[in-house]
Parts: structure tokens; C-alpha cells; sequence
């Protein structure tokens, strides 16, 4: 049997399903139908994408990216105390059912994610990442894809160029220039979206880009000037690869259970 990885953005999915049962109904209901919802949804996406392994991964406590940079995140809202208390509950309906859950200690779930789903490339597997968390794009590969649960779509290079305006390839570079304010990743001063496309369409490198003939010079200032930011920021917005995860794939088998 060909294998195959389905990788699930707990918190992306379980929030957002969540967000909308709260619209008509109390936090206790709410959270019910949310364990249901979320457990549904996770048999029809193993079903869907034919998963021989799973991984559902929640997030761990303050990661290195709140250490490195005290304003990560600074201004999103906190998780409603309702869903965080039961978020063990939902855990337990999902493993229930076979699928394994994953809590690590203090690392994001999407650097554990990027971990899994490279190291599974490497070994010839193809993954499925589960998520609307537009950091997973960078890692889209022959071997990896993102699929948009709620839009019920993969996403590709050709959303990407539509919605950003850069390559695949760039991603990186520009949230680094751009900044990113969902996770309040400051990028360089001065450098907005429309800037960071024209230096990444028309430069292979930031270092080519500085000595660029054709760049406007107030630009050129901007980066040389922002160039610590630069750093700080692409550090922030690259998903690392290298996670201790504790466990292998085999660790990660569906199991149907009755």
C-alpha cells in the first residue's frame, strides 16, 4: 500500500469551526458541536486524501518565536476560555477514533508540520497539509500540498501569483519585506506589498536588489536601512524543518477502530 500523510492544523480548523457554531448557539453547545464537527472532519479529510498516517497537531506553549521577538503576536486575541478548556475533550473524541494527536511542549504546530511533511518527502511520501494558515504555502512542493478545508480546494502556485502577486519560491522573502500583520511581523519600514512584488519579479536576490540600477533609489535607502528588520523578520515567517519530534512515522498509522 502507497503511503500516505495527512497533516491537521488543530487549532486552525477547530477555531474556525468554532468561531461559526458560536454564532448560534451558547459556548457549551458551541464547543459540542464543535468536537463533533472537528471529528467529522477529520474522518472525511483521512477518507478523502486515502491517509495511511495521521497527525493532528495543536500548539505547544510559547514558542521561540515569542522569545526572539516580543512582539510575535502580540495583538491577536486570546482563545475563548470555553473552547481552550475543552480543547483536551476534542483531543480525546479525535484519538478516539484512532487518529493520532500531537501536543508538543512548546513549539507551533506549524514548524512540527513543516517537520513532519519534509521529512516525509525525503522519504518519498506525500503529504496533505490541512490548514488555511497561509505559512504552510512556502513548503508546497511535488510531494506536499495545502488543501483549504473550508473552500474544499488544494491550493497552488497559480492561488499564490493571484493572491500575492510573487512565486511560490518568494513567499518567504516577501513576508520578510512586506511584513505579515496577522502575526505581527513588522518587515521593513516603508516596504509594502506593491514594493516587495517589483523587487521580487525583478531581482533574484535581496543582495541583487541593492545594487540594482532599476530600483528606485528611496527604495533601495529603505532596505539598506531596514536590513536588520529584514533579518528578524524572515527568521519569524520561515517554518523550521528540524523539529525533535520523539516519535517516527509508523507512530503516525490510521487505524480504523470500531
Amino acid at each position: 500500500m502507497t503511503k500516505s500523510l495527512l497533516l491537521i492544523d488543530a487549532l486552525n480548523l477547530i477555531r474556525r469551526i468554532f468561531a461559526v457554531e458560536r454564532n448560534h448557539a451558547t459556548d457549551d453547545i458551541a464547543v459540542r458541536n464543535t468536537s463533533q464537527r472537528v471529528v467529522n472532519a477529520c474522518l472525511k479529510l483521512i477518507k478523502t486524501t486515502s491517509a495511511t498516517h495521521v497527525a493532528v497537531v495543536f500548539d505547544g506553549q510559547k514558542s521561540w518565536r515569542y522569545q526572539y521577538y516580543e512582539g510575535y503576536k502580540q495583538s491577536r486575541s486570546p482563545m475563548p476560555e470555553a473552547l481552550s478548556l475543552n480543547l483536551k475533550n476534542i483531543a480525546n473524541e479525535l484519538s478516539n477514533k484512532g487518529i493520532c494527536i500531537y501536543f508538543p511542549d512548546n513549539d507551533e504546530a506549524d514548524d512540527v508540520i513543516a517537520t513532519l511533511a519534509t521529512k516525509a518527502a525525503q522519504h518519498g511520501i506525500n503529504s496533505t497539509i490541512v490548514s488555511t494558515d497561509k505559512g504552510f504555502l512556502p513548503l508546497m512542493s511535488g510531494k506536499i500540498s495545502v488543501y483549504d478545508y473550508f473552500s474544499k480546494c488544494y491550493l497552488d502556485a497559480k492561488y499564490v501569483e493571484n493572491k500575492f502577486g510573487v512565486l511560490t519560491d518568494n513567499l518567504t522573502e516577501y513576508w520578510a519585506l512586506c511584513g505579515d500583520k496577522t502575526n505581527d511581523i513588522p518587515g521593513v519600514s516603508g516596504i509594502g506589498k506593491k514594493s516587495a512584488q517589483t523587487i521580487l519579479n525583478q531581482h533574484r536576490s535581496l543582495k541583487d536588489a541593492l545594487t540594482s540600477d532599476a530600483l528606485n533609489k528611496n527604495i533601495i535607502s529603505k532596505l539598506q536601512h531596514g536590513l536588520n528588520d529584514y533579518i528578524l523578520s524572515k527568521n519569524l515567517v520561515s517554518l523550521r524543518t528540524d523539529i525533535l519530534l520523539g516519535f517516527t512515522l509508523k507512530d503516525l498509522r490510521y487505524y480504523v477502530l470500531k
